[in-house]
Parts: C-alpha cells; sequence; structure tokens
C-alpha cells in the first residue's frame, strides 16, 4: 500500500481485480490495538482524489503531537540512496523490499513515540490500457495498518481535478476508468481488511471531509477493547444512578429475537439495500460476521463503521425511525416490563449488540423508555460497541459490585457468557426457521460442561423447545410464580466477596501453599505472589484506579496508574500468617501504610489518621472470629473507613447468610477478597497449620 506517486504499473495482474494476498490461507486472530503496538492509519484513494489537500488540513485541524503525517512517497525517496529516481529504475522484487521498509519504519517510529500514525498511498496503479490493476501493497502493510480510510470521491469530481492540477503532470483517464479503479480498488481492501484485523471505512467528501476524518482520527487514537468496556460500564453506572440507590434486581435482556421476533440489524440493511437499489448491502453484516474477525470487538467496531458509511446522522435516524416501526415486541415481554416499570426495587436494562437508536424509539413507543433504558451502540458518536464479553460484565458487575439479583434473557451464542453470570438465565426460543442455527450445540456445551443452569421461553408459545426440556425445562414469562420470583424485595447481602476459586490462575498460585513439601522461604514467596495476584486482580477493580504522572524512558512525562486514594491506604498484615501475602499487596501498592498486628489493639488511632481504606491480610480466614475482632475494633477507631479483608483461604461457611461476617457486613462499608474458597473446615495445627510451615517452626509444640 505505500507506493509513489510516480511510480509506472508495466505488469499487469491477472484478472480485472486481481489479489494476490486473497489466495494464501490466513489464519487471523481478532486484533485490537494494545501498548506496544502503533496504531497506523492510511488514507487511500485514487490520484486525484484529494490525499494530499486533506493530509494538509488534518496537519492543521489536529496538529502533530498526538498524530504524525506520513507521505508514502515521500517516505521512500528519504530511505532510498538516490530517491525516487533510483527506486523506479529497481526489479519488483527490489522494490517490494523499500516498500516493506518504509511501513516498518513508521510503524516502529510511532510504537516508539506513541503517536498515530497517518499515511497517505497507494493500493494500486491501474492505467487505462491494461485490462487489470497492479496491487502495490505488501504483506508488512497487512501487519502493521490499523486502520484505512477510503476518500469515496465521485469520479467526475476526480476526472475534473486531474484536469484542473496545473503543478502536476499525471494522465486523465475516462471517467468510466476512474469507476472501475475505484471498485476494485474498495472491493480488495474491504476482503484483505476483514481478514487481517484492519478497521476499514470509506469517507465520502459531504458535507464535510475534514471534520468526518477527524473525528474518526479521534476515536482510533484512544479507542481500545479495555477503553470499549469502561465506556459500556459508565453507561450502566449512569443508568443505575437514576434509580437512586433502591433497585435490588434487574432484568438484563438482550434485544434482537429476544424481545421480538425480528432482527433489527437485518431490517436496517434491507431498508438501505432498497433505497440504494442495491442487493449487496442487505448482506454487510452476515459477511462481515461469517470473516475470520467473527463476533470479535474488531468485528462490532468495523460494523460501526458500515453504519457510518450507510447514512449520515439525519438518514441514520430517519432509517432507524422505519426499523422501530417493523419491530413488534412480544407481548409477554411487554407486559412484564409494564410490570417492573411499576415496581421502585425492581430494574430493566436492554443490552444490545445492535442498533441502540432503535431500541430507544422502540421502547418509547411502548411506554416505557423511562424506566426501561438501551446500552448499545451503532455509531462511532456512541463511544463503544456491545460484545458478548461486554454483556458478561455488565451482568458480573450488577451481580458483584452493586450486589443486585440479575435476570439474563437472550437467544443466541453471544448471550451464553451474560447468561452464566446471572442469578437466573431464560434463554428466549423463538421460532425455528429463524432462530440461531449455532445455539444447540453451545447451549448444551455450556450446560453439560460449564455449569449453566438456565431455563427457556418459548415466544411464540407454539415455537418447538431447544434442547430437551429436563437440561432446559420450559418456563412462561406470565407465570405467577415467575413474576413473583422477579418482585418480591429481597434481604440485602452487602457483602461483597470476590475470589478466584475456578480461575486456573488460582489453581496454579494455590499448588505450592497445599504442597506439604513447600515450607519456609519457598512457601513465603508463594503467598507473596498470591497477595500481588488479588491486590491486582481484584483489590484494583473493587477500589480502583487513579492516573498518576510518571517519567517516560524519552525524558517527557506521561500518565501511569494506581491503587485510588493509595497514599491513605493502610495494608495490615495479621501476624504472622499474612504477613508474607501482605508483603505482595504491598508490592502492588507501594505508597500504602504497612502495619503488623497481632492482635487488634496493635491497631493504634495513628494507623487509621486521614486514611480511606484498610487492608487485612491473613492466610487463611476460618470461623471469621478473628476477621470479627479487628473489624470491630477499627470500627471503635473509626466508625466510616473502608475495610477489606484479603486471604488466601476462606471457609465457605465463614462468609455464608447469618454467619457473624454477613451480620457485620450489613452495618459497615466491608468487603472480603479471596484467592479461594473452602467448605473444607480443618484447621491446621503444628505441622500443618499455615503459620508454623511459613516459618519452619512445625516441630514446636
Amino acid at each position: 500500500m505505500m507506493a509513489t506517486n510516480c511510480e509506472n504499473a508495466s505488469s499487469s495482474m491477472p484478472g480485472p481485480t486481481a489479489d494476490p494476498q486473497l489466495n494464501q490461507s490466513t489464519a487471523l486472530e481478532s486484533r485490537s490495538v494494545s501498548n506496544g503496538k502503533a496504531i497506523v492509519v492510511g488514507i487511500y484513494g485514487i490520484p486525484g482524489c484529494g490525499k494530499t489537500f486533506l493530509m494538509n488540513q488534518l496537519k492543521q485541524e489536529l496538529g502533530q503531537v498526538p498524530f504524525k503525517f506520513y507521505e508514502g512517497s515521500e517516505m521512500i525517496a528519504n530511505l532510498v540512496p538516490g530517491g525516487l529516481d533510483i527506486f523506479q529504475k529497481l526489479d519488483e522484487q527490489e522494490k517490494v523490499h523499500w516498500r516493506q521498509l518504509a511501513i516498518d519504519t513508521i510503524g516502529k517510529e510511532c510504537a516508539d513515540n506513541g503517536r498515530v500514525a497517518v499515511v497517505a498511498g497507494h493500493f494500486m496503479f491501474w492505467p487505462e490500457e491494461e485490462e487489470a490493476g497492479q496491487p502495490v501493497y505488501t504483506q508488512n502493510d497487512l501487519d502493521i495498518f490499523t486502520h484505512i480510510l477510503y476518500l469515496d470521491v465521485p469520479a467526475e469530481l476526480v476526472a475534473q481535478r486531474l484536469l484542473d492540477d496545473t503543478e502536476r503532470s499525471r494522465p486523465s483517464p475516462p471517467i468510466d476508468h476512474l469507476r472501475k479503479w475505484q471498485h476494485a480498488e474498495q472491493t480488495q481492501l474491504r476482503r484483505l481488511c476483514r481478514h487481517h484485523g484492519i478497521l476499514f471505512s470509506l469517507v465520502f467528501s459531504y458535507p464535510t471531509l475534514l471534520n468526518k476524518v477527524s473525528t474518526l482520527l479521534l476515536d482510533f487514537q484512544h479507542h481500545t477493547e479495555e477503553y470499549n468496556l469502561s465506556c459500556a460500564e459508565s453507561r450502566m453506572n449512569e443508568v443505575l444512578v437514576t434509580s437512586q440507590g433502591q433497585l435490588e434486581t434487574v432484568l438484563v435482556m438482550d434485544a434482537d429475537r429476544t424481545l421480538a421476533a425480528k432482527d433489527s440489524g437485518a431490517l436496517f440493511w434491507k431498508m438501505v439495500s432498497t433505497s440504494w437499489q442495491s442487493r449487496d448491502e442487505e448482506c454487510r453484516l452476515k459477511t462481515l460476521f461469517s470473516s475470520p474477525l467473527g463476533y470479535s470487538y474488531t468485528a462490532f467496531r468495523q460494523a460501526a463503521l458500515l453504519y457510518e458509511e450507510a447514512a449520515d446522522d439525519q438518514e441514520f435516524n430517519a432509517y432507524c425511525e422505519d426499523v422501530a416501526s417493523a419491530v413488534t415486541m412480544y407481548p409477554e415481554f411487554v407486559s412484564l416490563l409494564q410490570l417492573v416499570a411499576e415496581q421502585e426495587h425492581v430494574g430493566a436494562v436492554v443490552i444490545t449488540c445492535g442498533l441502540r437508536c432503535v431500541w430507544d424509539k422502540v421502547l418509547e413507543r411502548e411506554g416505557l423508555s423511562k424506566k426501561v433504558k438501551v446500552i448499545g451502540g451503532g455509531r462511532i458518536a456512541d463511544g463503544f460497541v456491545v460484545t458478548a464479553a461486554v454483556k458478561a460484565a455488565i451482568v458480573a458487575r450488577l451481580r458483584d459490585i452493586h450486589h443486585m439479583y440479575v435476570l439474563a434473557f437472550g437467544d443466541s451464542v453471544l448471550d451464553l457468557p451474560m447468561l452464566s453470570k446471572a442469578d437466573q438465565a431464560i434463554v428466549v426460543v423463538g421460532e425455528e426457521q429463524t432462530r440461531s442455527k449455532t445455539m444447540d450445540a453451545a447451549l448444551l456445551n455450556a450446560i453439560d460442561n460449564d455449569g449453566l443452569q438456565a431455563r427457556q421461553a418459548l415466544l411464540p408459545s407454539n415455537a418447538s423447545p431447544r434442547l430437551d426440556t429436563t437440561k432446559l425445562p420450559l418456563i412462561q414469562l406470565t407465570d405467577p410464580r415467575f413474576i413473583d420470583s422477579i418482585i418480591r424485595r429481597r434481604s440485602r447481602q452487602p457483602l461483597q466477596v470476590l475470589h478466584a476459586t475456578d480461575r486456573n490462575a488460582a489453581k496454579l498460585l494455590m499448588t505450592p501453599m497445599r504442597d506439604a513439601t513447600v515450607a519456609g522461604p519457598v512457601l513465603r514467596e508463594a503467598h507473596r505472589r498470591v497477595g500481588w495476584y488479588l491486590a491486582t486482580e481484584f483489590l484494583a477493580e473493587m477500589i480502583g484506579v487513579e492516573e498518576c504522572p510518571i517519567p517516560h524512558v524519552q525524558g517527557h512525562q506521561i500518565s501511569g496508574y494506581r491503587l485510588c486514594h493509595e497514599k491513605t491506604t493502610s495494608i495490615v498484615a495479621l501476624m504472622r500468617g499474612g504477613e508474607a501475602m501482605a508483603f505482595g499487596v504491598n508490592e502492588a501498592f507501594p505508597c500504602a501504610m504497612f502495619v503488623h498486628a497481632k492482635r487488634p489493639e496493635d491497631i493504634e488511632p495513628s494507623h487509621l489518621l486521614q486514611q480511606r481504606t484498610i487492608v487485612l491480610v491473613d492466610s487463611v480466614v476460618n470461623s471469621g472470629k478473628t476477621v470479627v475482632n479487628f473489624v470491630q475494633h477499627i470500627r471503635s477507631l473509626h466508625a466510616t473507613i473502608r475495610i477489606v479483608v484479603v486471604a488466601g483461604v476462606v471457609q465457605a461457611q465463614s462468609v455464608s447468610e447469618g454467619s457473624p461476617t454477613q451480620a457485620l457486613a450489613r452495618h459497615a462499608n466491608f468487603s472480603l477478597v479471596a484467592l479461594r474458597l473452602s467448605d473444607n473446615k480443618f484447621t491446621g495445627r503444628g505441622t500443618t497449620d499455615t503459620g508454623n510451615r511459613l516459618f519452619n517452626t512445625t516441630h514446636l509444640p
């Protein structure tokens, strides 16, 4: 894709849109921009489309601090000894070498300095007399580019610009040839980008090309999968604010083919296809999601760009109005949500991988929009896309962070992660000819191997069930018992317990801790690693992180992160078993105060002065009595300070309903983090006591 403006195209390729790269079998793992990989955006289009003019405008509009602008021909001229004149005389293999070096250099420069590269270049050359164009991209281009914007300027305007260009002598092909050239480039680029995880979009010369490209570049600059999730979670937090902390139960629902029989995305593209009189548009999403991108974050970001191409803001809203008018919600869901809307302690949220705008309008039509909110995307301006992982994270956050009882409703494979995180999982089963064809196998695997416990609701009621009704029992949304399970008041369970019991990381970390042959320094090191893991994996999530300035290796200041209010956090090692693990926590949060305490009285008022959080660290919590004693003492000194207990192993009974720990938590800002919850009530003594094993004192009486 890196090529010079004056490069000739003497050799032709077989076929009018020949593409050698697409004949290679490419195994693609969905990629998203991450630390260490530069964001490199290509600006492409046929000669005369205005790339150079646009690049100069972008330099003025965006500046060159976060962005670095490159002209492909200038880059090659700077690298090749003798410049472009010598480059033109090289054979094709040598030209490929310099093109690859050019894009490699750009990628490395911007990875090193943290700037976004914007690169203007050519994808192919196609002299009028040749039967086919000659692509000039390399494999390195496909590996390094993260985004490509293609200037889709009307061929008539391009032809006029070529005729009016007095500064450069360029051929002026017929308009029909320019159209054919554009179509060939767009078709090949779309396919290549899908197969190599590159986000691609056409951008048009109206209404304002500069504003559109600037908006996209600013979005590309910061949008990662992690950023995407944080935006979705922020939207969820906005929804919760309106409930004023009264919610106990939340219904989380997929939209398309769950709340209604139709798919709003398919309807949207059918309408676009009719408007454009082209059936190509109707299968846009199907082509995308059946590509190697699958249903990844990158695929949904690409879908958002397709919607950007399809219509401007005003046209998009009009399409969504038409789609919404064609979507009819199942009456069972309308009745259920109307009942939910009457309850102060029950809420509902629609979380959709589809079009937020459509579902906002559908809910408004049904009179539900004030109580039922939509989390979804569809346009770049929405700020995020919804993936299967985002759905699951939202449900997990409602349960684990906000302590709500969650019922999840979904119909497809994308909903399974969300369903598995909910307190109640309802699979909505539609008519056999329209429902997901891949759901049965994935659902069976989730039930048999992943522990999913779910029920199915048939909509309409005469639809055939999925699997069998033993593995997936039937439920009617109008059943009074089911409705009562939703609207009844629930006793609050404010004790926040986060643990890694079923995670592979926990299995690896706990192995040396349970190994009877491991003791002394080796066991202490194992405990230290557990402390660091729990601190970074759970405490950072529970308490949050904040930005802090750090010096970059190149001499300037950049933003790093630390625990929120880390300097006003106290880490208390409950002696002696908790010391090694507490050192690991302190390693993760080096600015926190460190305190040793064998008895509750060892924690003095000075240890809590101006502190926000106190972290009690012990290796094992058995009955919970020690924890309760420490918390009661701390509360006598500071009534509102946040208390978090970190432990390697916690007996499940000690945090069960009715336990002293649970009773204490109802009246205190108190939570617990553990590597593992255990049903084993064994209490170690002598050679089995953790403290003795940690310090090689098992021989002492």
